[in-house]
């Protein structure tokens, strides 16, 4: 805004001198040149224009051309003993006490086609075969067809970069978890086997592991085992795995060998026009609901989080807020469930689970929601490689509550998330639908994915596990 100056009292003194009219002259040919040179406007922030931007149908995530062309370098699967993969999924009404995990395994680890489930009445025909009942823990199984599909797979190893090992280490482990007398020895046997098996070739002597990686399915607590009588195996603590990057859908934040890659939900495209179809759907859905939550109360726990989440739902009555209450497996059994209540609402509270993460954040995120989070560990500092972190660039699609402030009683979720100004929320969640492509899991029958220039999650594991090989190549590679 210009400042008012008020006219100077001698006309005279107003009247140009030479050097003045220099001065002017010299400034004005400046200026000329500045606007000769000087490049186009730009266009209006996204906050200046949100009221004119539609609810998105988004472009697909950008790859430079050394990344679309493999120009990072190759990957090779190892051909492991049918041992290690294929005969574990041969074993599949016996890898979990509570329910056979074959439909789940089925279909190259994508499970059954979930038509004819509840999700026929919720999704549109058209998209309906894109659905699965993909089990939480099957990361292993479609991580590995995937990549044997995959346009940066070689079948010679003399070519590769990076070596994948398909070992199938959750569900070797998993089937021993809940056996009444399964013994820290049963855990770690297929371990160790594997670790015996792998130390023995070329490849892996060659760089003592550096350039190797392996997909867990899951968490990497169950791989950690302190004694024999403690949960879980002790694959990540034995001898010869320290330099092997592990791709796991909760990594230990202490351990920069650990990468953390998202859940596999149920949503599987087949291609890049697949997604923009599941973009636009979930864009424009009514969402009647300010915020909805999805979890089983934990009784047994002094001060239970998830039980107060469920309370402050109750409270903001049923048009404000969605529960589901997913308890004895509902919700693992009829993934249908949260979808629907999800795609109801603005936001998705997403607190720790029996760990610190949830396949409950992908499955928010997938169906257009805005994840509200209580803990860091819980996406933050867990999936670098797959969501927008630092520099404040989490507040772009998510919503953070101090769950301390929360418990006390000073803020109540409703009065946070409806404090958020509109235009604000549709930028959030125009981000959110953003970012589905990179946290979906494609199915694995094409071998250029996606295409269109739009990367899954296999595809952006690739791409960071390269870089990955190329820094830590110096450390290996003799001088």
């Amino acid at each position: 805004m210009a400042s008012y100056r008020p006219e100077h009292p001698n006309p005279a003194a107003r009247r140009p001198r030479p050097v003045v009219l220099l001065m002017l002259a010299f400034f004005a040919l400046q200026l000329l040149s500045f606007r000769a040179v000087r490049p186009p406007p730009t266009p209006a922030s996204a906050a200046d224009t949100a009221a004119a931007v539609p609810v998105l149908a988004s472009a697909p995530a950008r790859r430079d051309g050394n990344a679309s062309s493999c120009g990072g370098g190759l990957v090779y699967a190892y051909d492991l003993p049918a041992a290690f993969n294929e005969d574990l999924l041969r074993m599949c009404d016996k890898l979990a006490p509570m329910y056979s995990l074959c439909p789940y395994l089925a279909n190259d680890g994508l499970g059954l086609p979930a038509g004819g489930t509840n999700l026929s009445s919720l999704l549109p025909r058209e998209l309906l075969g894109l659905w699965y009942a993909s089990d939480q823990f099957a990361l292993e199984h479609i991580v590995h067809r995937r990549l044997l599909s995959h346009r940066c797979r070689t079948a010679d190893p003399a070519r590769a970069a990076a070596f994948f090992v398909p070992f199938y280490a959750g569900l070797a482990v998993g089937r021993h978890l809940w056996a009444a007398n399964a013994t820290g020895a049963d855990r770690d046997r297929d371990c160790a086997a594997l670790l015996s098996w792998l130390h023995a070739q070329p490849w892996y002597r060659r760089s003592r592991g550096w350039d190797h990686f392996i997909a867990l399915g899951r968490i990497t607590w169950d791989f950690r085992r302190t004694s024999d009588d403690a949960w879980g195996g002790s694959f990540l603590t034995m001898p010869g795995v320290a330099n092997i990057t592990r791709l796991v859908i909760e990594r230990d934040p202490w351990d920069d060998m650990d990468v953390g890659v998202p859940y596999p939900t149920g949503f599987h495209p087949r291609a890049a026009a697949d997604v923009r179809a599941w973009q636009r759907h979930v864009a424009r859905r009514p969402r009647p609901m300010l915020f909805a939550f999805a979890g089983a109360p934990r009784s047994a726990i002094r001060g239970d989080f998830r039980a107060l989440l469920l309370g402050e739902c109750q409270a903001a009555g049923p048009a404000a807020c969605g529960a589901l209450d997913c308890a004895e497996g509902r919700c693992i059994r009829n993934n249908a469930l949260v979808m629907e209540l999800f795609m109801g609402a603005r936001f998705c509270l997403q607190p720790r689970g029996d760990s610190f993460t949830r396949r409950s954040l992908f499955d928010c995120i997938v169906a257009g929601a805005v994840p509200v989070l209580f803990w860091r560990r819980s996406a933050y500092r867990q999936y670098g490689w797959y969501l927008p972190v630092g520099d404040g660039r989490e507040a772009e699609w998510s919503v953070f509550i101090d769950r301390e402030k929360l418990r006390a009683g000073n803020l109540t979720v409703r009065a946070v998330l409806a404090a958020i100004p509109e235009p604000r929320v549709r930028l959030m969640r125009e981000r959110v639908v953003e970012m589905i492509p990179r946290l979906v899991y494609a199915a694995a029958d094409r071998g250029k994915g996606l295409g269109g220039g739009m990367e899954d999650a296999v595809d952006v594991m690739v791409d960071g596990m390269l870089r990955r090989v190329a820094e830590q190549r110096p450390r290996w590679r003799p001088t």
